[in-house]
């Protein structure tokens, strides 16, 4: 089956955004929340994968490598069955330069989506947190958990804005190069490169850290595993709900919206406009 071309994965692009805004709340917020769950299921098994890796410093890259491979079913699923992620959810800035939707209809999309992620997320990390399995590796998964959740609290404000912007422009090309596909498979081959990509560079994804992080304030009330992190007792005290938004979730975010709409879709909209007919 013949792939789409660029103009005309901006028209697909510029339908599914405006179908999107177009959206009614409730099955809105129910196919987030499912989003945010596939995202979760991926950072908490990326994580499982590569624990004992992430703890040996000489086996970063193989780790990384490992957690890719692993992250990218999450938006894999997403995009075949159908949740909607606010980091994706950024496409809506096409269809508002063309005026099929008004500014206020997307940003309260991107609201009642991210509220819907988070819900998601934190239901995942609170059933792991809960299911007795971050004892594994007498306790290494719950202390590795703790650590990831740490390490993301503990970025400069820069820092964790310059890897959303990063994080997010290869994700919306995850999506974008997915959509030239017809098929199930062709879009499931673009994703897994694409996100592996990101995820083994380290770059930062609002979504993910909303498990990431939550995971870790919850793991952390478990001294075994707070041991098994290796982290100060000053750090575990940093790890709060107050420092997920301001430190990580805030920046993040900002970050994701600009890589999203700045550097994919309105970047390929201005490119292709001319022979793009809405």
């Amino acid at each position: 089956m013949e792939a789409r071309t660029p103009v005309e994965i901006l028209s697909y692009v510029s339908d599914t955004g405006t179908a999107k805004a177009q959206k009614k709340i409730f099955p809105l917020l129910i196919l987030s929340f499912l989003a945010g769950v596939f995202v979760a299921f991926a950072a908490e098994g990326s994580t499982m994968a590569a624990h004992n890796l992430l703890a040996d410093p000489d086996a970063t890259g193989l780790a990384r490598t490992l957690t890719g491979v692993t992250f990218a079913t999450g938006l894999m699923i997403v995009i075949i069955a159908g949740g909607e992620l606010f980091t994706g959810s950024t496409m809506i800035i096409v269809p508002v330069l063309e005026r099929r939707v008004t500014v206020m209809k997307m940003l309260l999309n991107w609201l009642f989506v991210y509220i819907g992620n988070f819900i998601g997320s934190l239901f995942i990390a609170w059933m792991m947190s809960r299911s007795g399995l971050f004892a594994y590796s007498n306790g290494l998964l719950g202390g590795m958990t703790i650590k990831i959740a740490v390490s993301k609290t503990q970025m400069p404000f820069q820092t964790a804005f310059i890897l959303g912007i990063l994080c997010n422009w290869m994700v919306c090309l995850a999506i974008w190069t997915s959509y030239a596909s017809r098929d199930t498979a062709g879009k499931i081959m673009m994703v897994f490169f694409v996100i592996s990509l990101f995820v083994i560079s380290g770059f930062e994804h609002s979504i993910a850290n909303m498990y990431y992080i939550s995971a870790g304030i919850l793991a952390k009330q478990n001294p075994q595993w707070t041991a098994m992190s290796q982290v100060s007792a000053e750090q575990l005290s940093d790890l709060n709900w107050i420092n997920f938004w301001v430190k990580n979730l805030i920046p993040v975010t900002l970050g994701n919206i600009v890589g999203g709409t700045g550097f994919v879709w309105a970047l390929f909209w201005l490119a292709l406009k001319e022979k793009h007919k809405p």
